[in-house]
């Protein structure tokens, strides 16, 4: 699953993601309103923000499969679902899209065939996610962790240079979310992209870079240590909070001057 080593990119290598200008709108609503950002390959992004934020409409747009309303956004250095892409993207949405009635192996062995995935591949995603042991069982039989770490593996075994997961760590226990954070980790130091969507802050702490959403707009895109540090708190949640009543007071401030400008 290696494509380079984690740290080792080159200066003609392509950002992973490129966003700019980009607006979606659905009806009246403006549900992403002018972002600008860069993900370095190799690394893992953090994608946080409560609910609404437009995360996973983000994503979508990431992905090729949500119309923009303006703005553009580069994948790999080509536009976002362009066809090439398809074998270079892997996507996991929130909802497991599994098989049920089939064994872990034969789901990961259909999604593979998509790609021309051989045997070993097939063995290898199941390895990745740690589901060797249950290879054999049905999905329908598995727990809601191990449910959802078999579509995680139908996204692996493409061997894809960028992996979009949208709260992948939804519902689990505290421990299969570190094992699972662990893999992350792994895949990112050979050379795998992740897009890791998430609204609890603590997962911050696994990321190279975050992208702070909030009602469409991005607040900031920094690290862990400098979302610390700007926002005067080792609790990240704390943190975060205190960007947005940074943020919030600006815009206060900026809407007052315009509407003293405007009598």
């Amino acid at each position: 699953m290696s494509h380079s080593a984690s740290g080792n990119t080159t200066p003609d290598m392509p950002l992973a993601v490129k966003a700019e200008g980009l607006h979606v709108t659905r009806g009246h609503k403006k549900i992403l309103r002018g972002l600008d950002f860069a993900m370095e390959p190799g690394r893992i992004t953090g994608l946080l923000g409560p609910s609404g934020s437009g995360k996973t409409t983000l994503m979508r747009g990431i992905v090729g499969v949500q119309r923009l309303t303006s703005g553009s956004i580069e994948v790999l250095g080509r536009p976002a679902g362009t066809p090439s892409l398809r074998h270079d993207v892997g996507y996991v949405t929130q909802a497991p899209s599994v098989y049920t009635d089939l064994s872990v192996e034969a789901n990961v062995r259909y999604f593979g065939a998509m790609h021309s995935a051989s045997a070993a591949d097939t063995a290898e995603a199941i390895a990745a996610v740690g589901l060797e042991a249950l290879a054999r069982r049905k999905t329908a039989d598995l727990s809601g962790g191990e449910f959802s770490r078999v579509s995680l593996a139908c996204a692996l075994v493409s061997h894809p240079q960028l992996l979009v997961l949208d709260e992948p760590t939804v519902g689990l226990d505290p421990v299969l979310r570190a094992e699972l954070w662990e893999r992350f980790a792994a895949m990112a130091e050979s050379g795998t992209t992740l897009l890791v969507s998430s609204h609890v802050m603590e997962e911050a702490s696994h990321c190279s870079s975050l992208l702070l959403l909030r009602d469409g707009l991005l607040l900031a895109q920094l690290s862990p240590a400098e979302l610390s540090q700007r926002g005067h708190s080792n609790d990240l949640e704390k943190a975060f909070l205190h960007i947005i009543q940074e943020t919030s007071a600006a815009s206060n401030r900026r809407s007052a001057n315009e509407s003293q400008v405007a009598s």
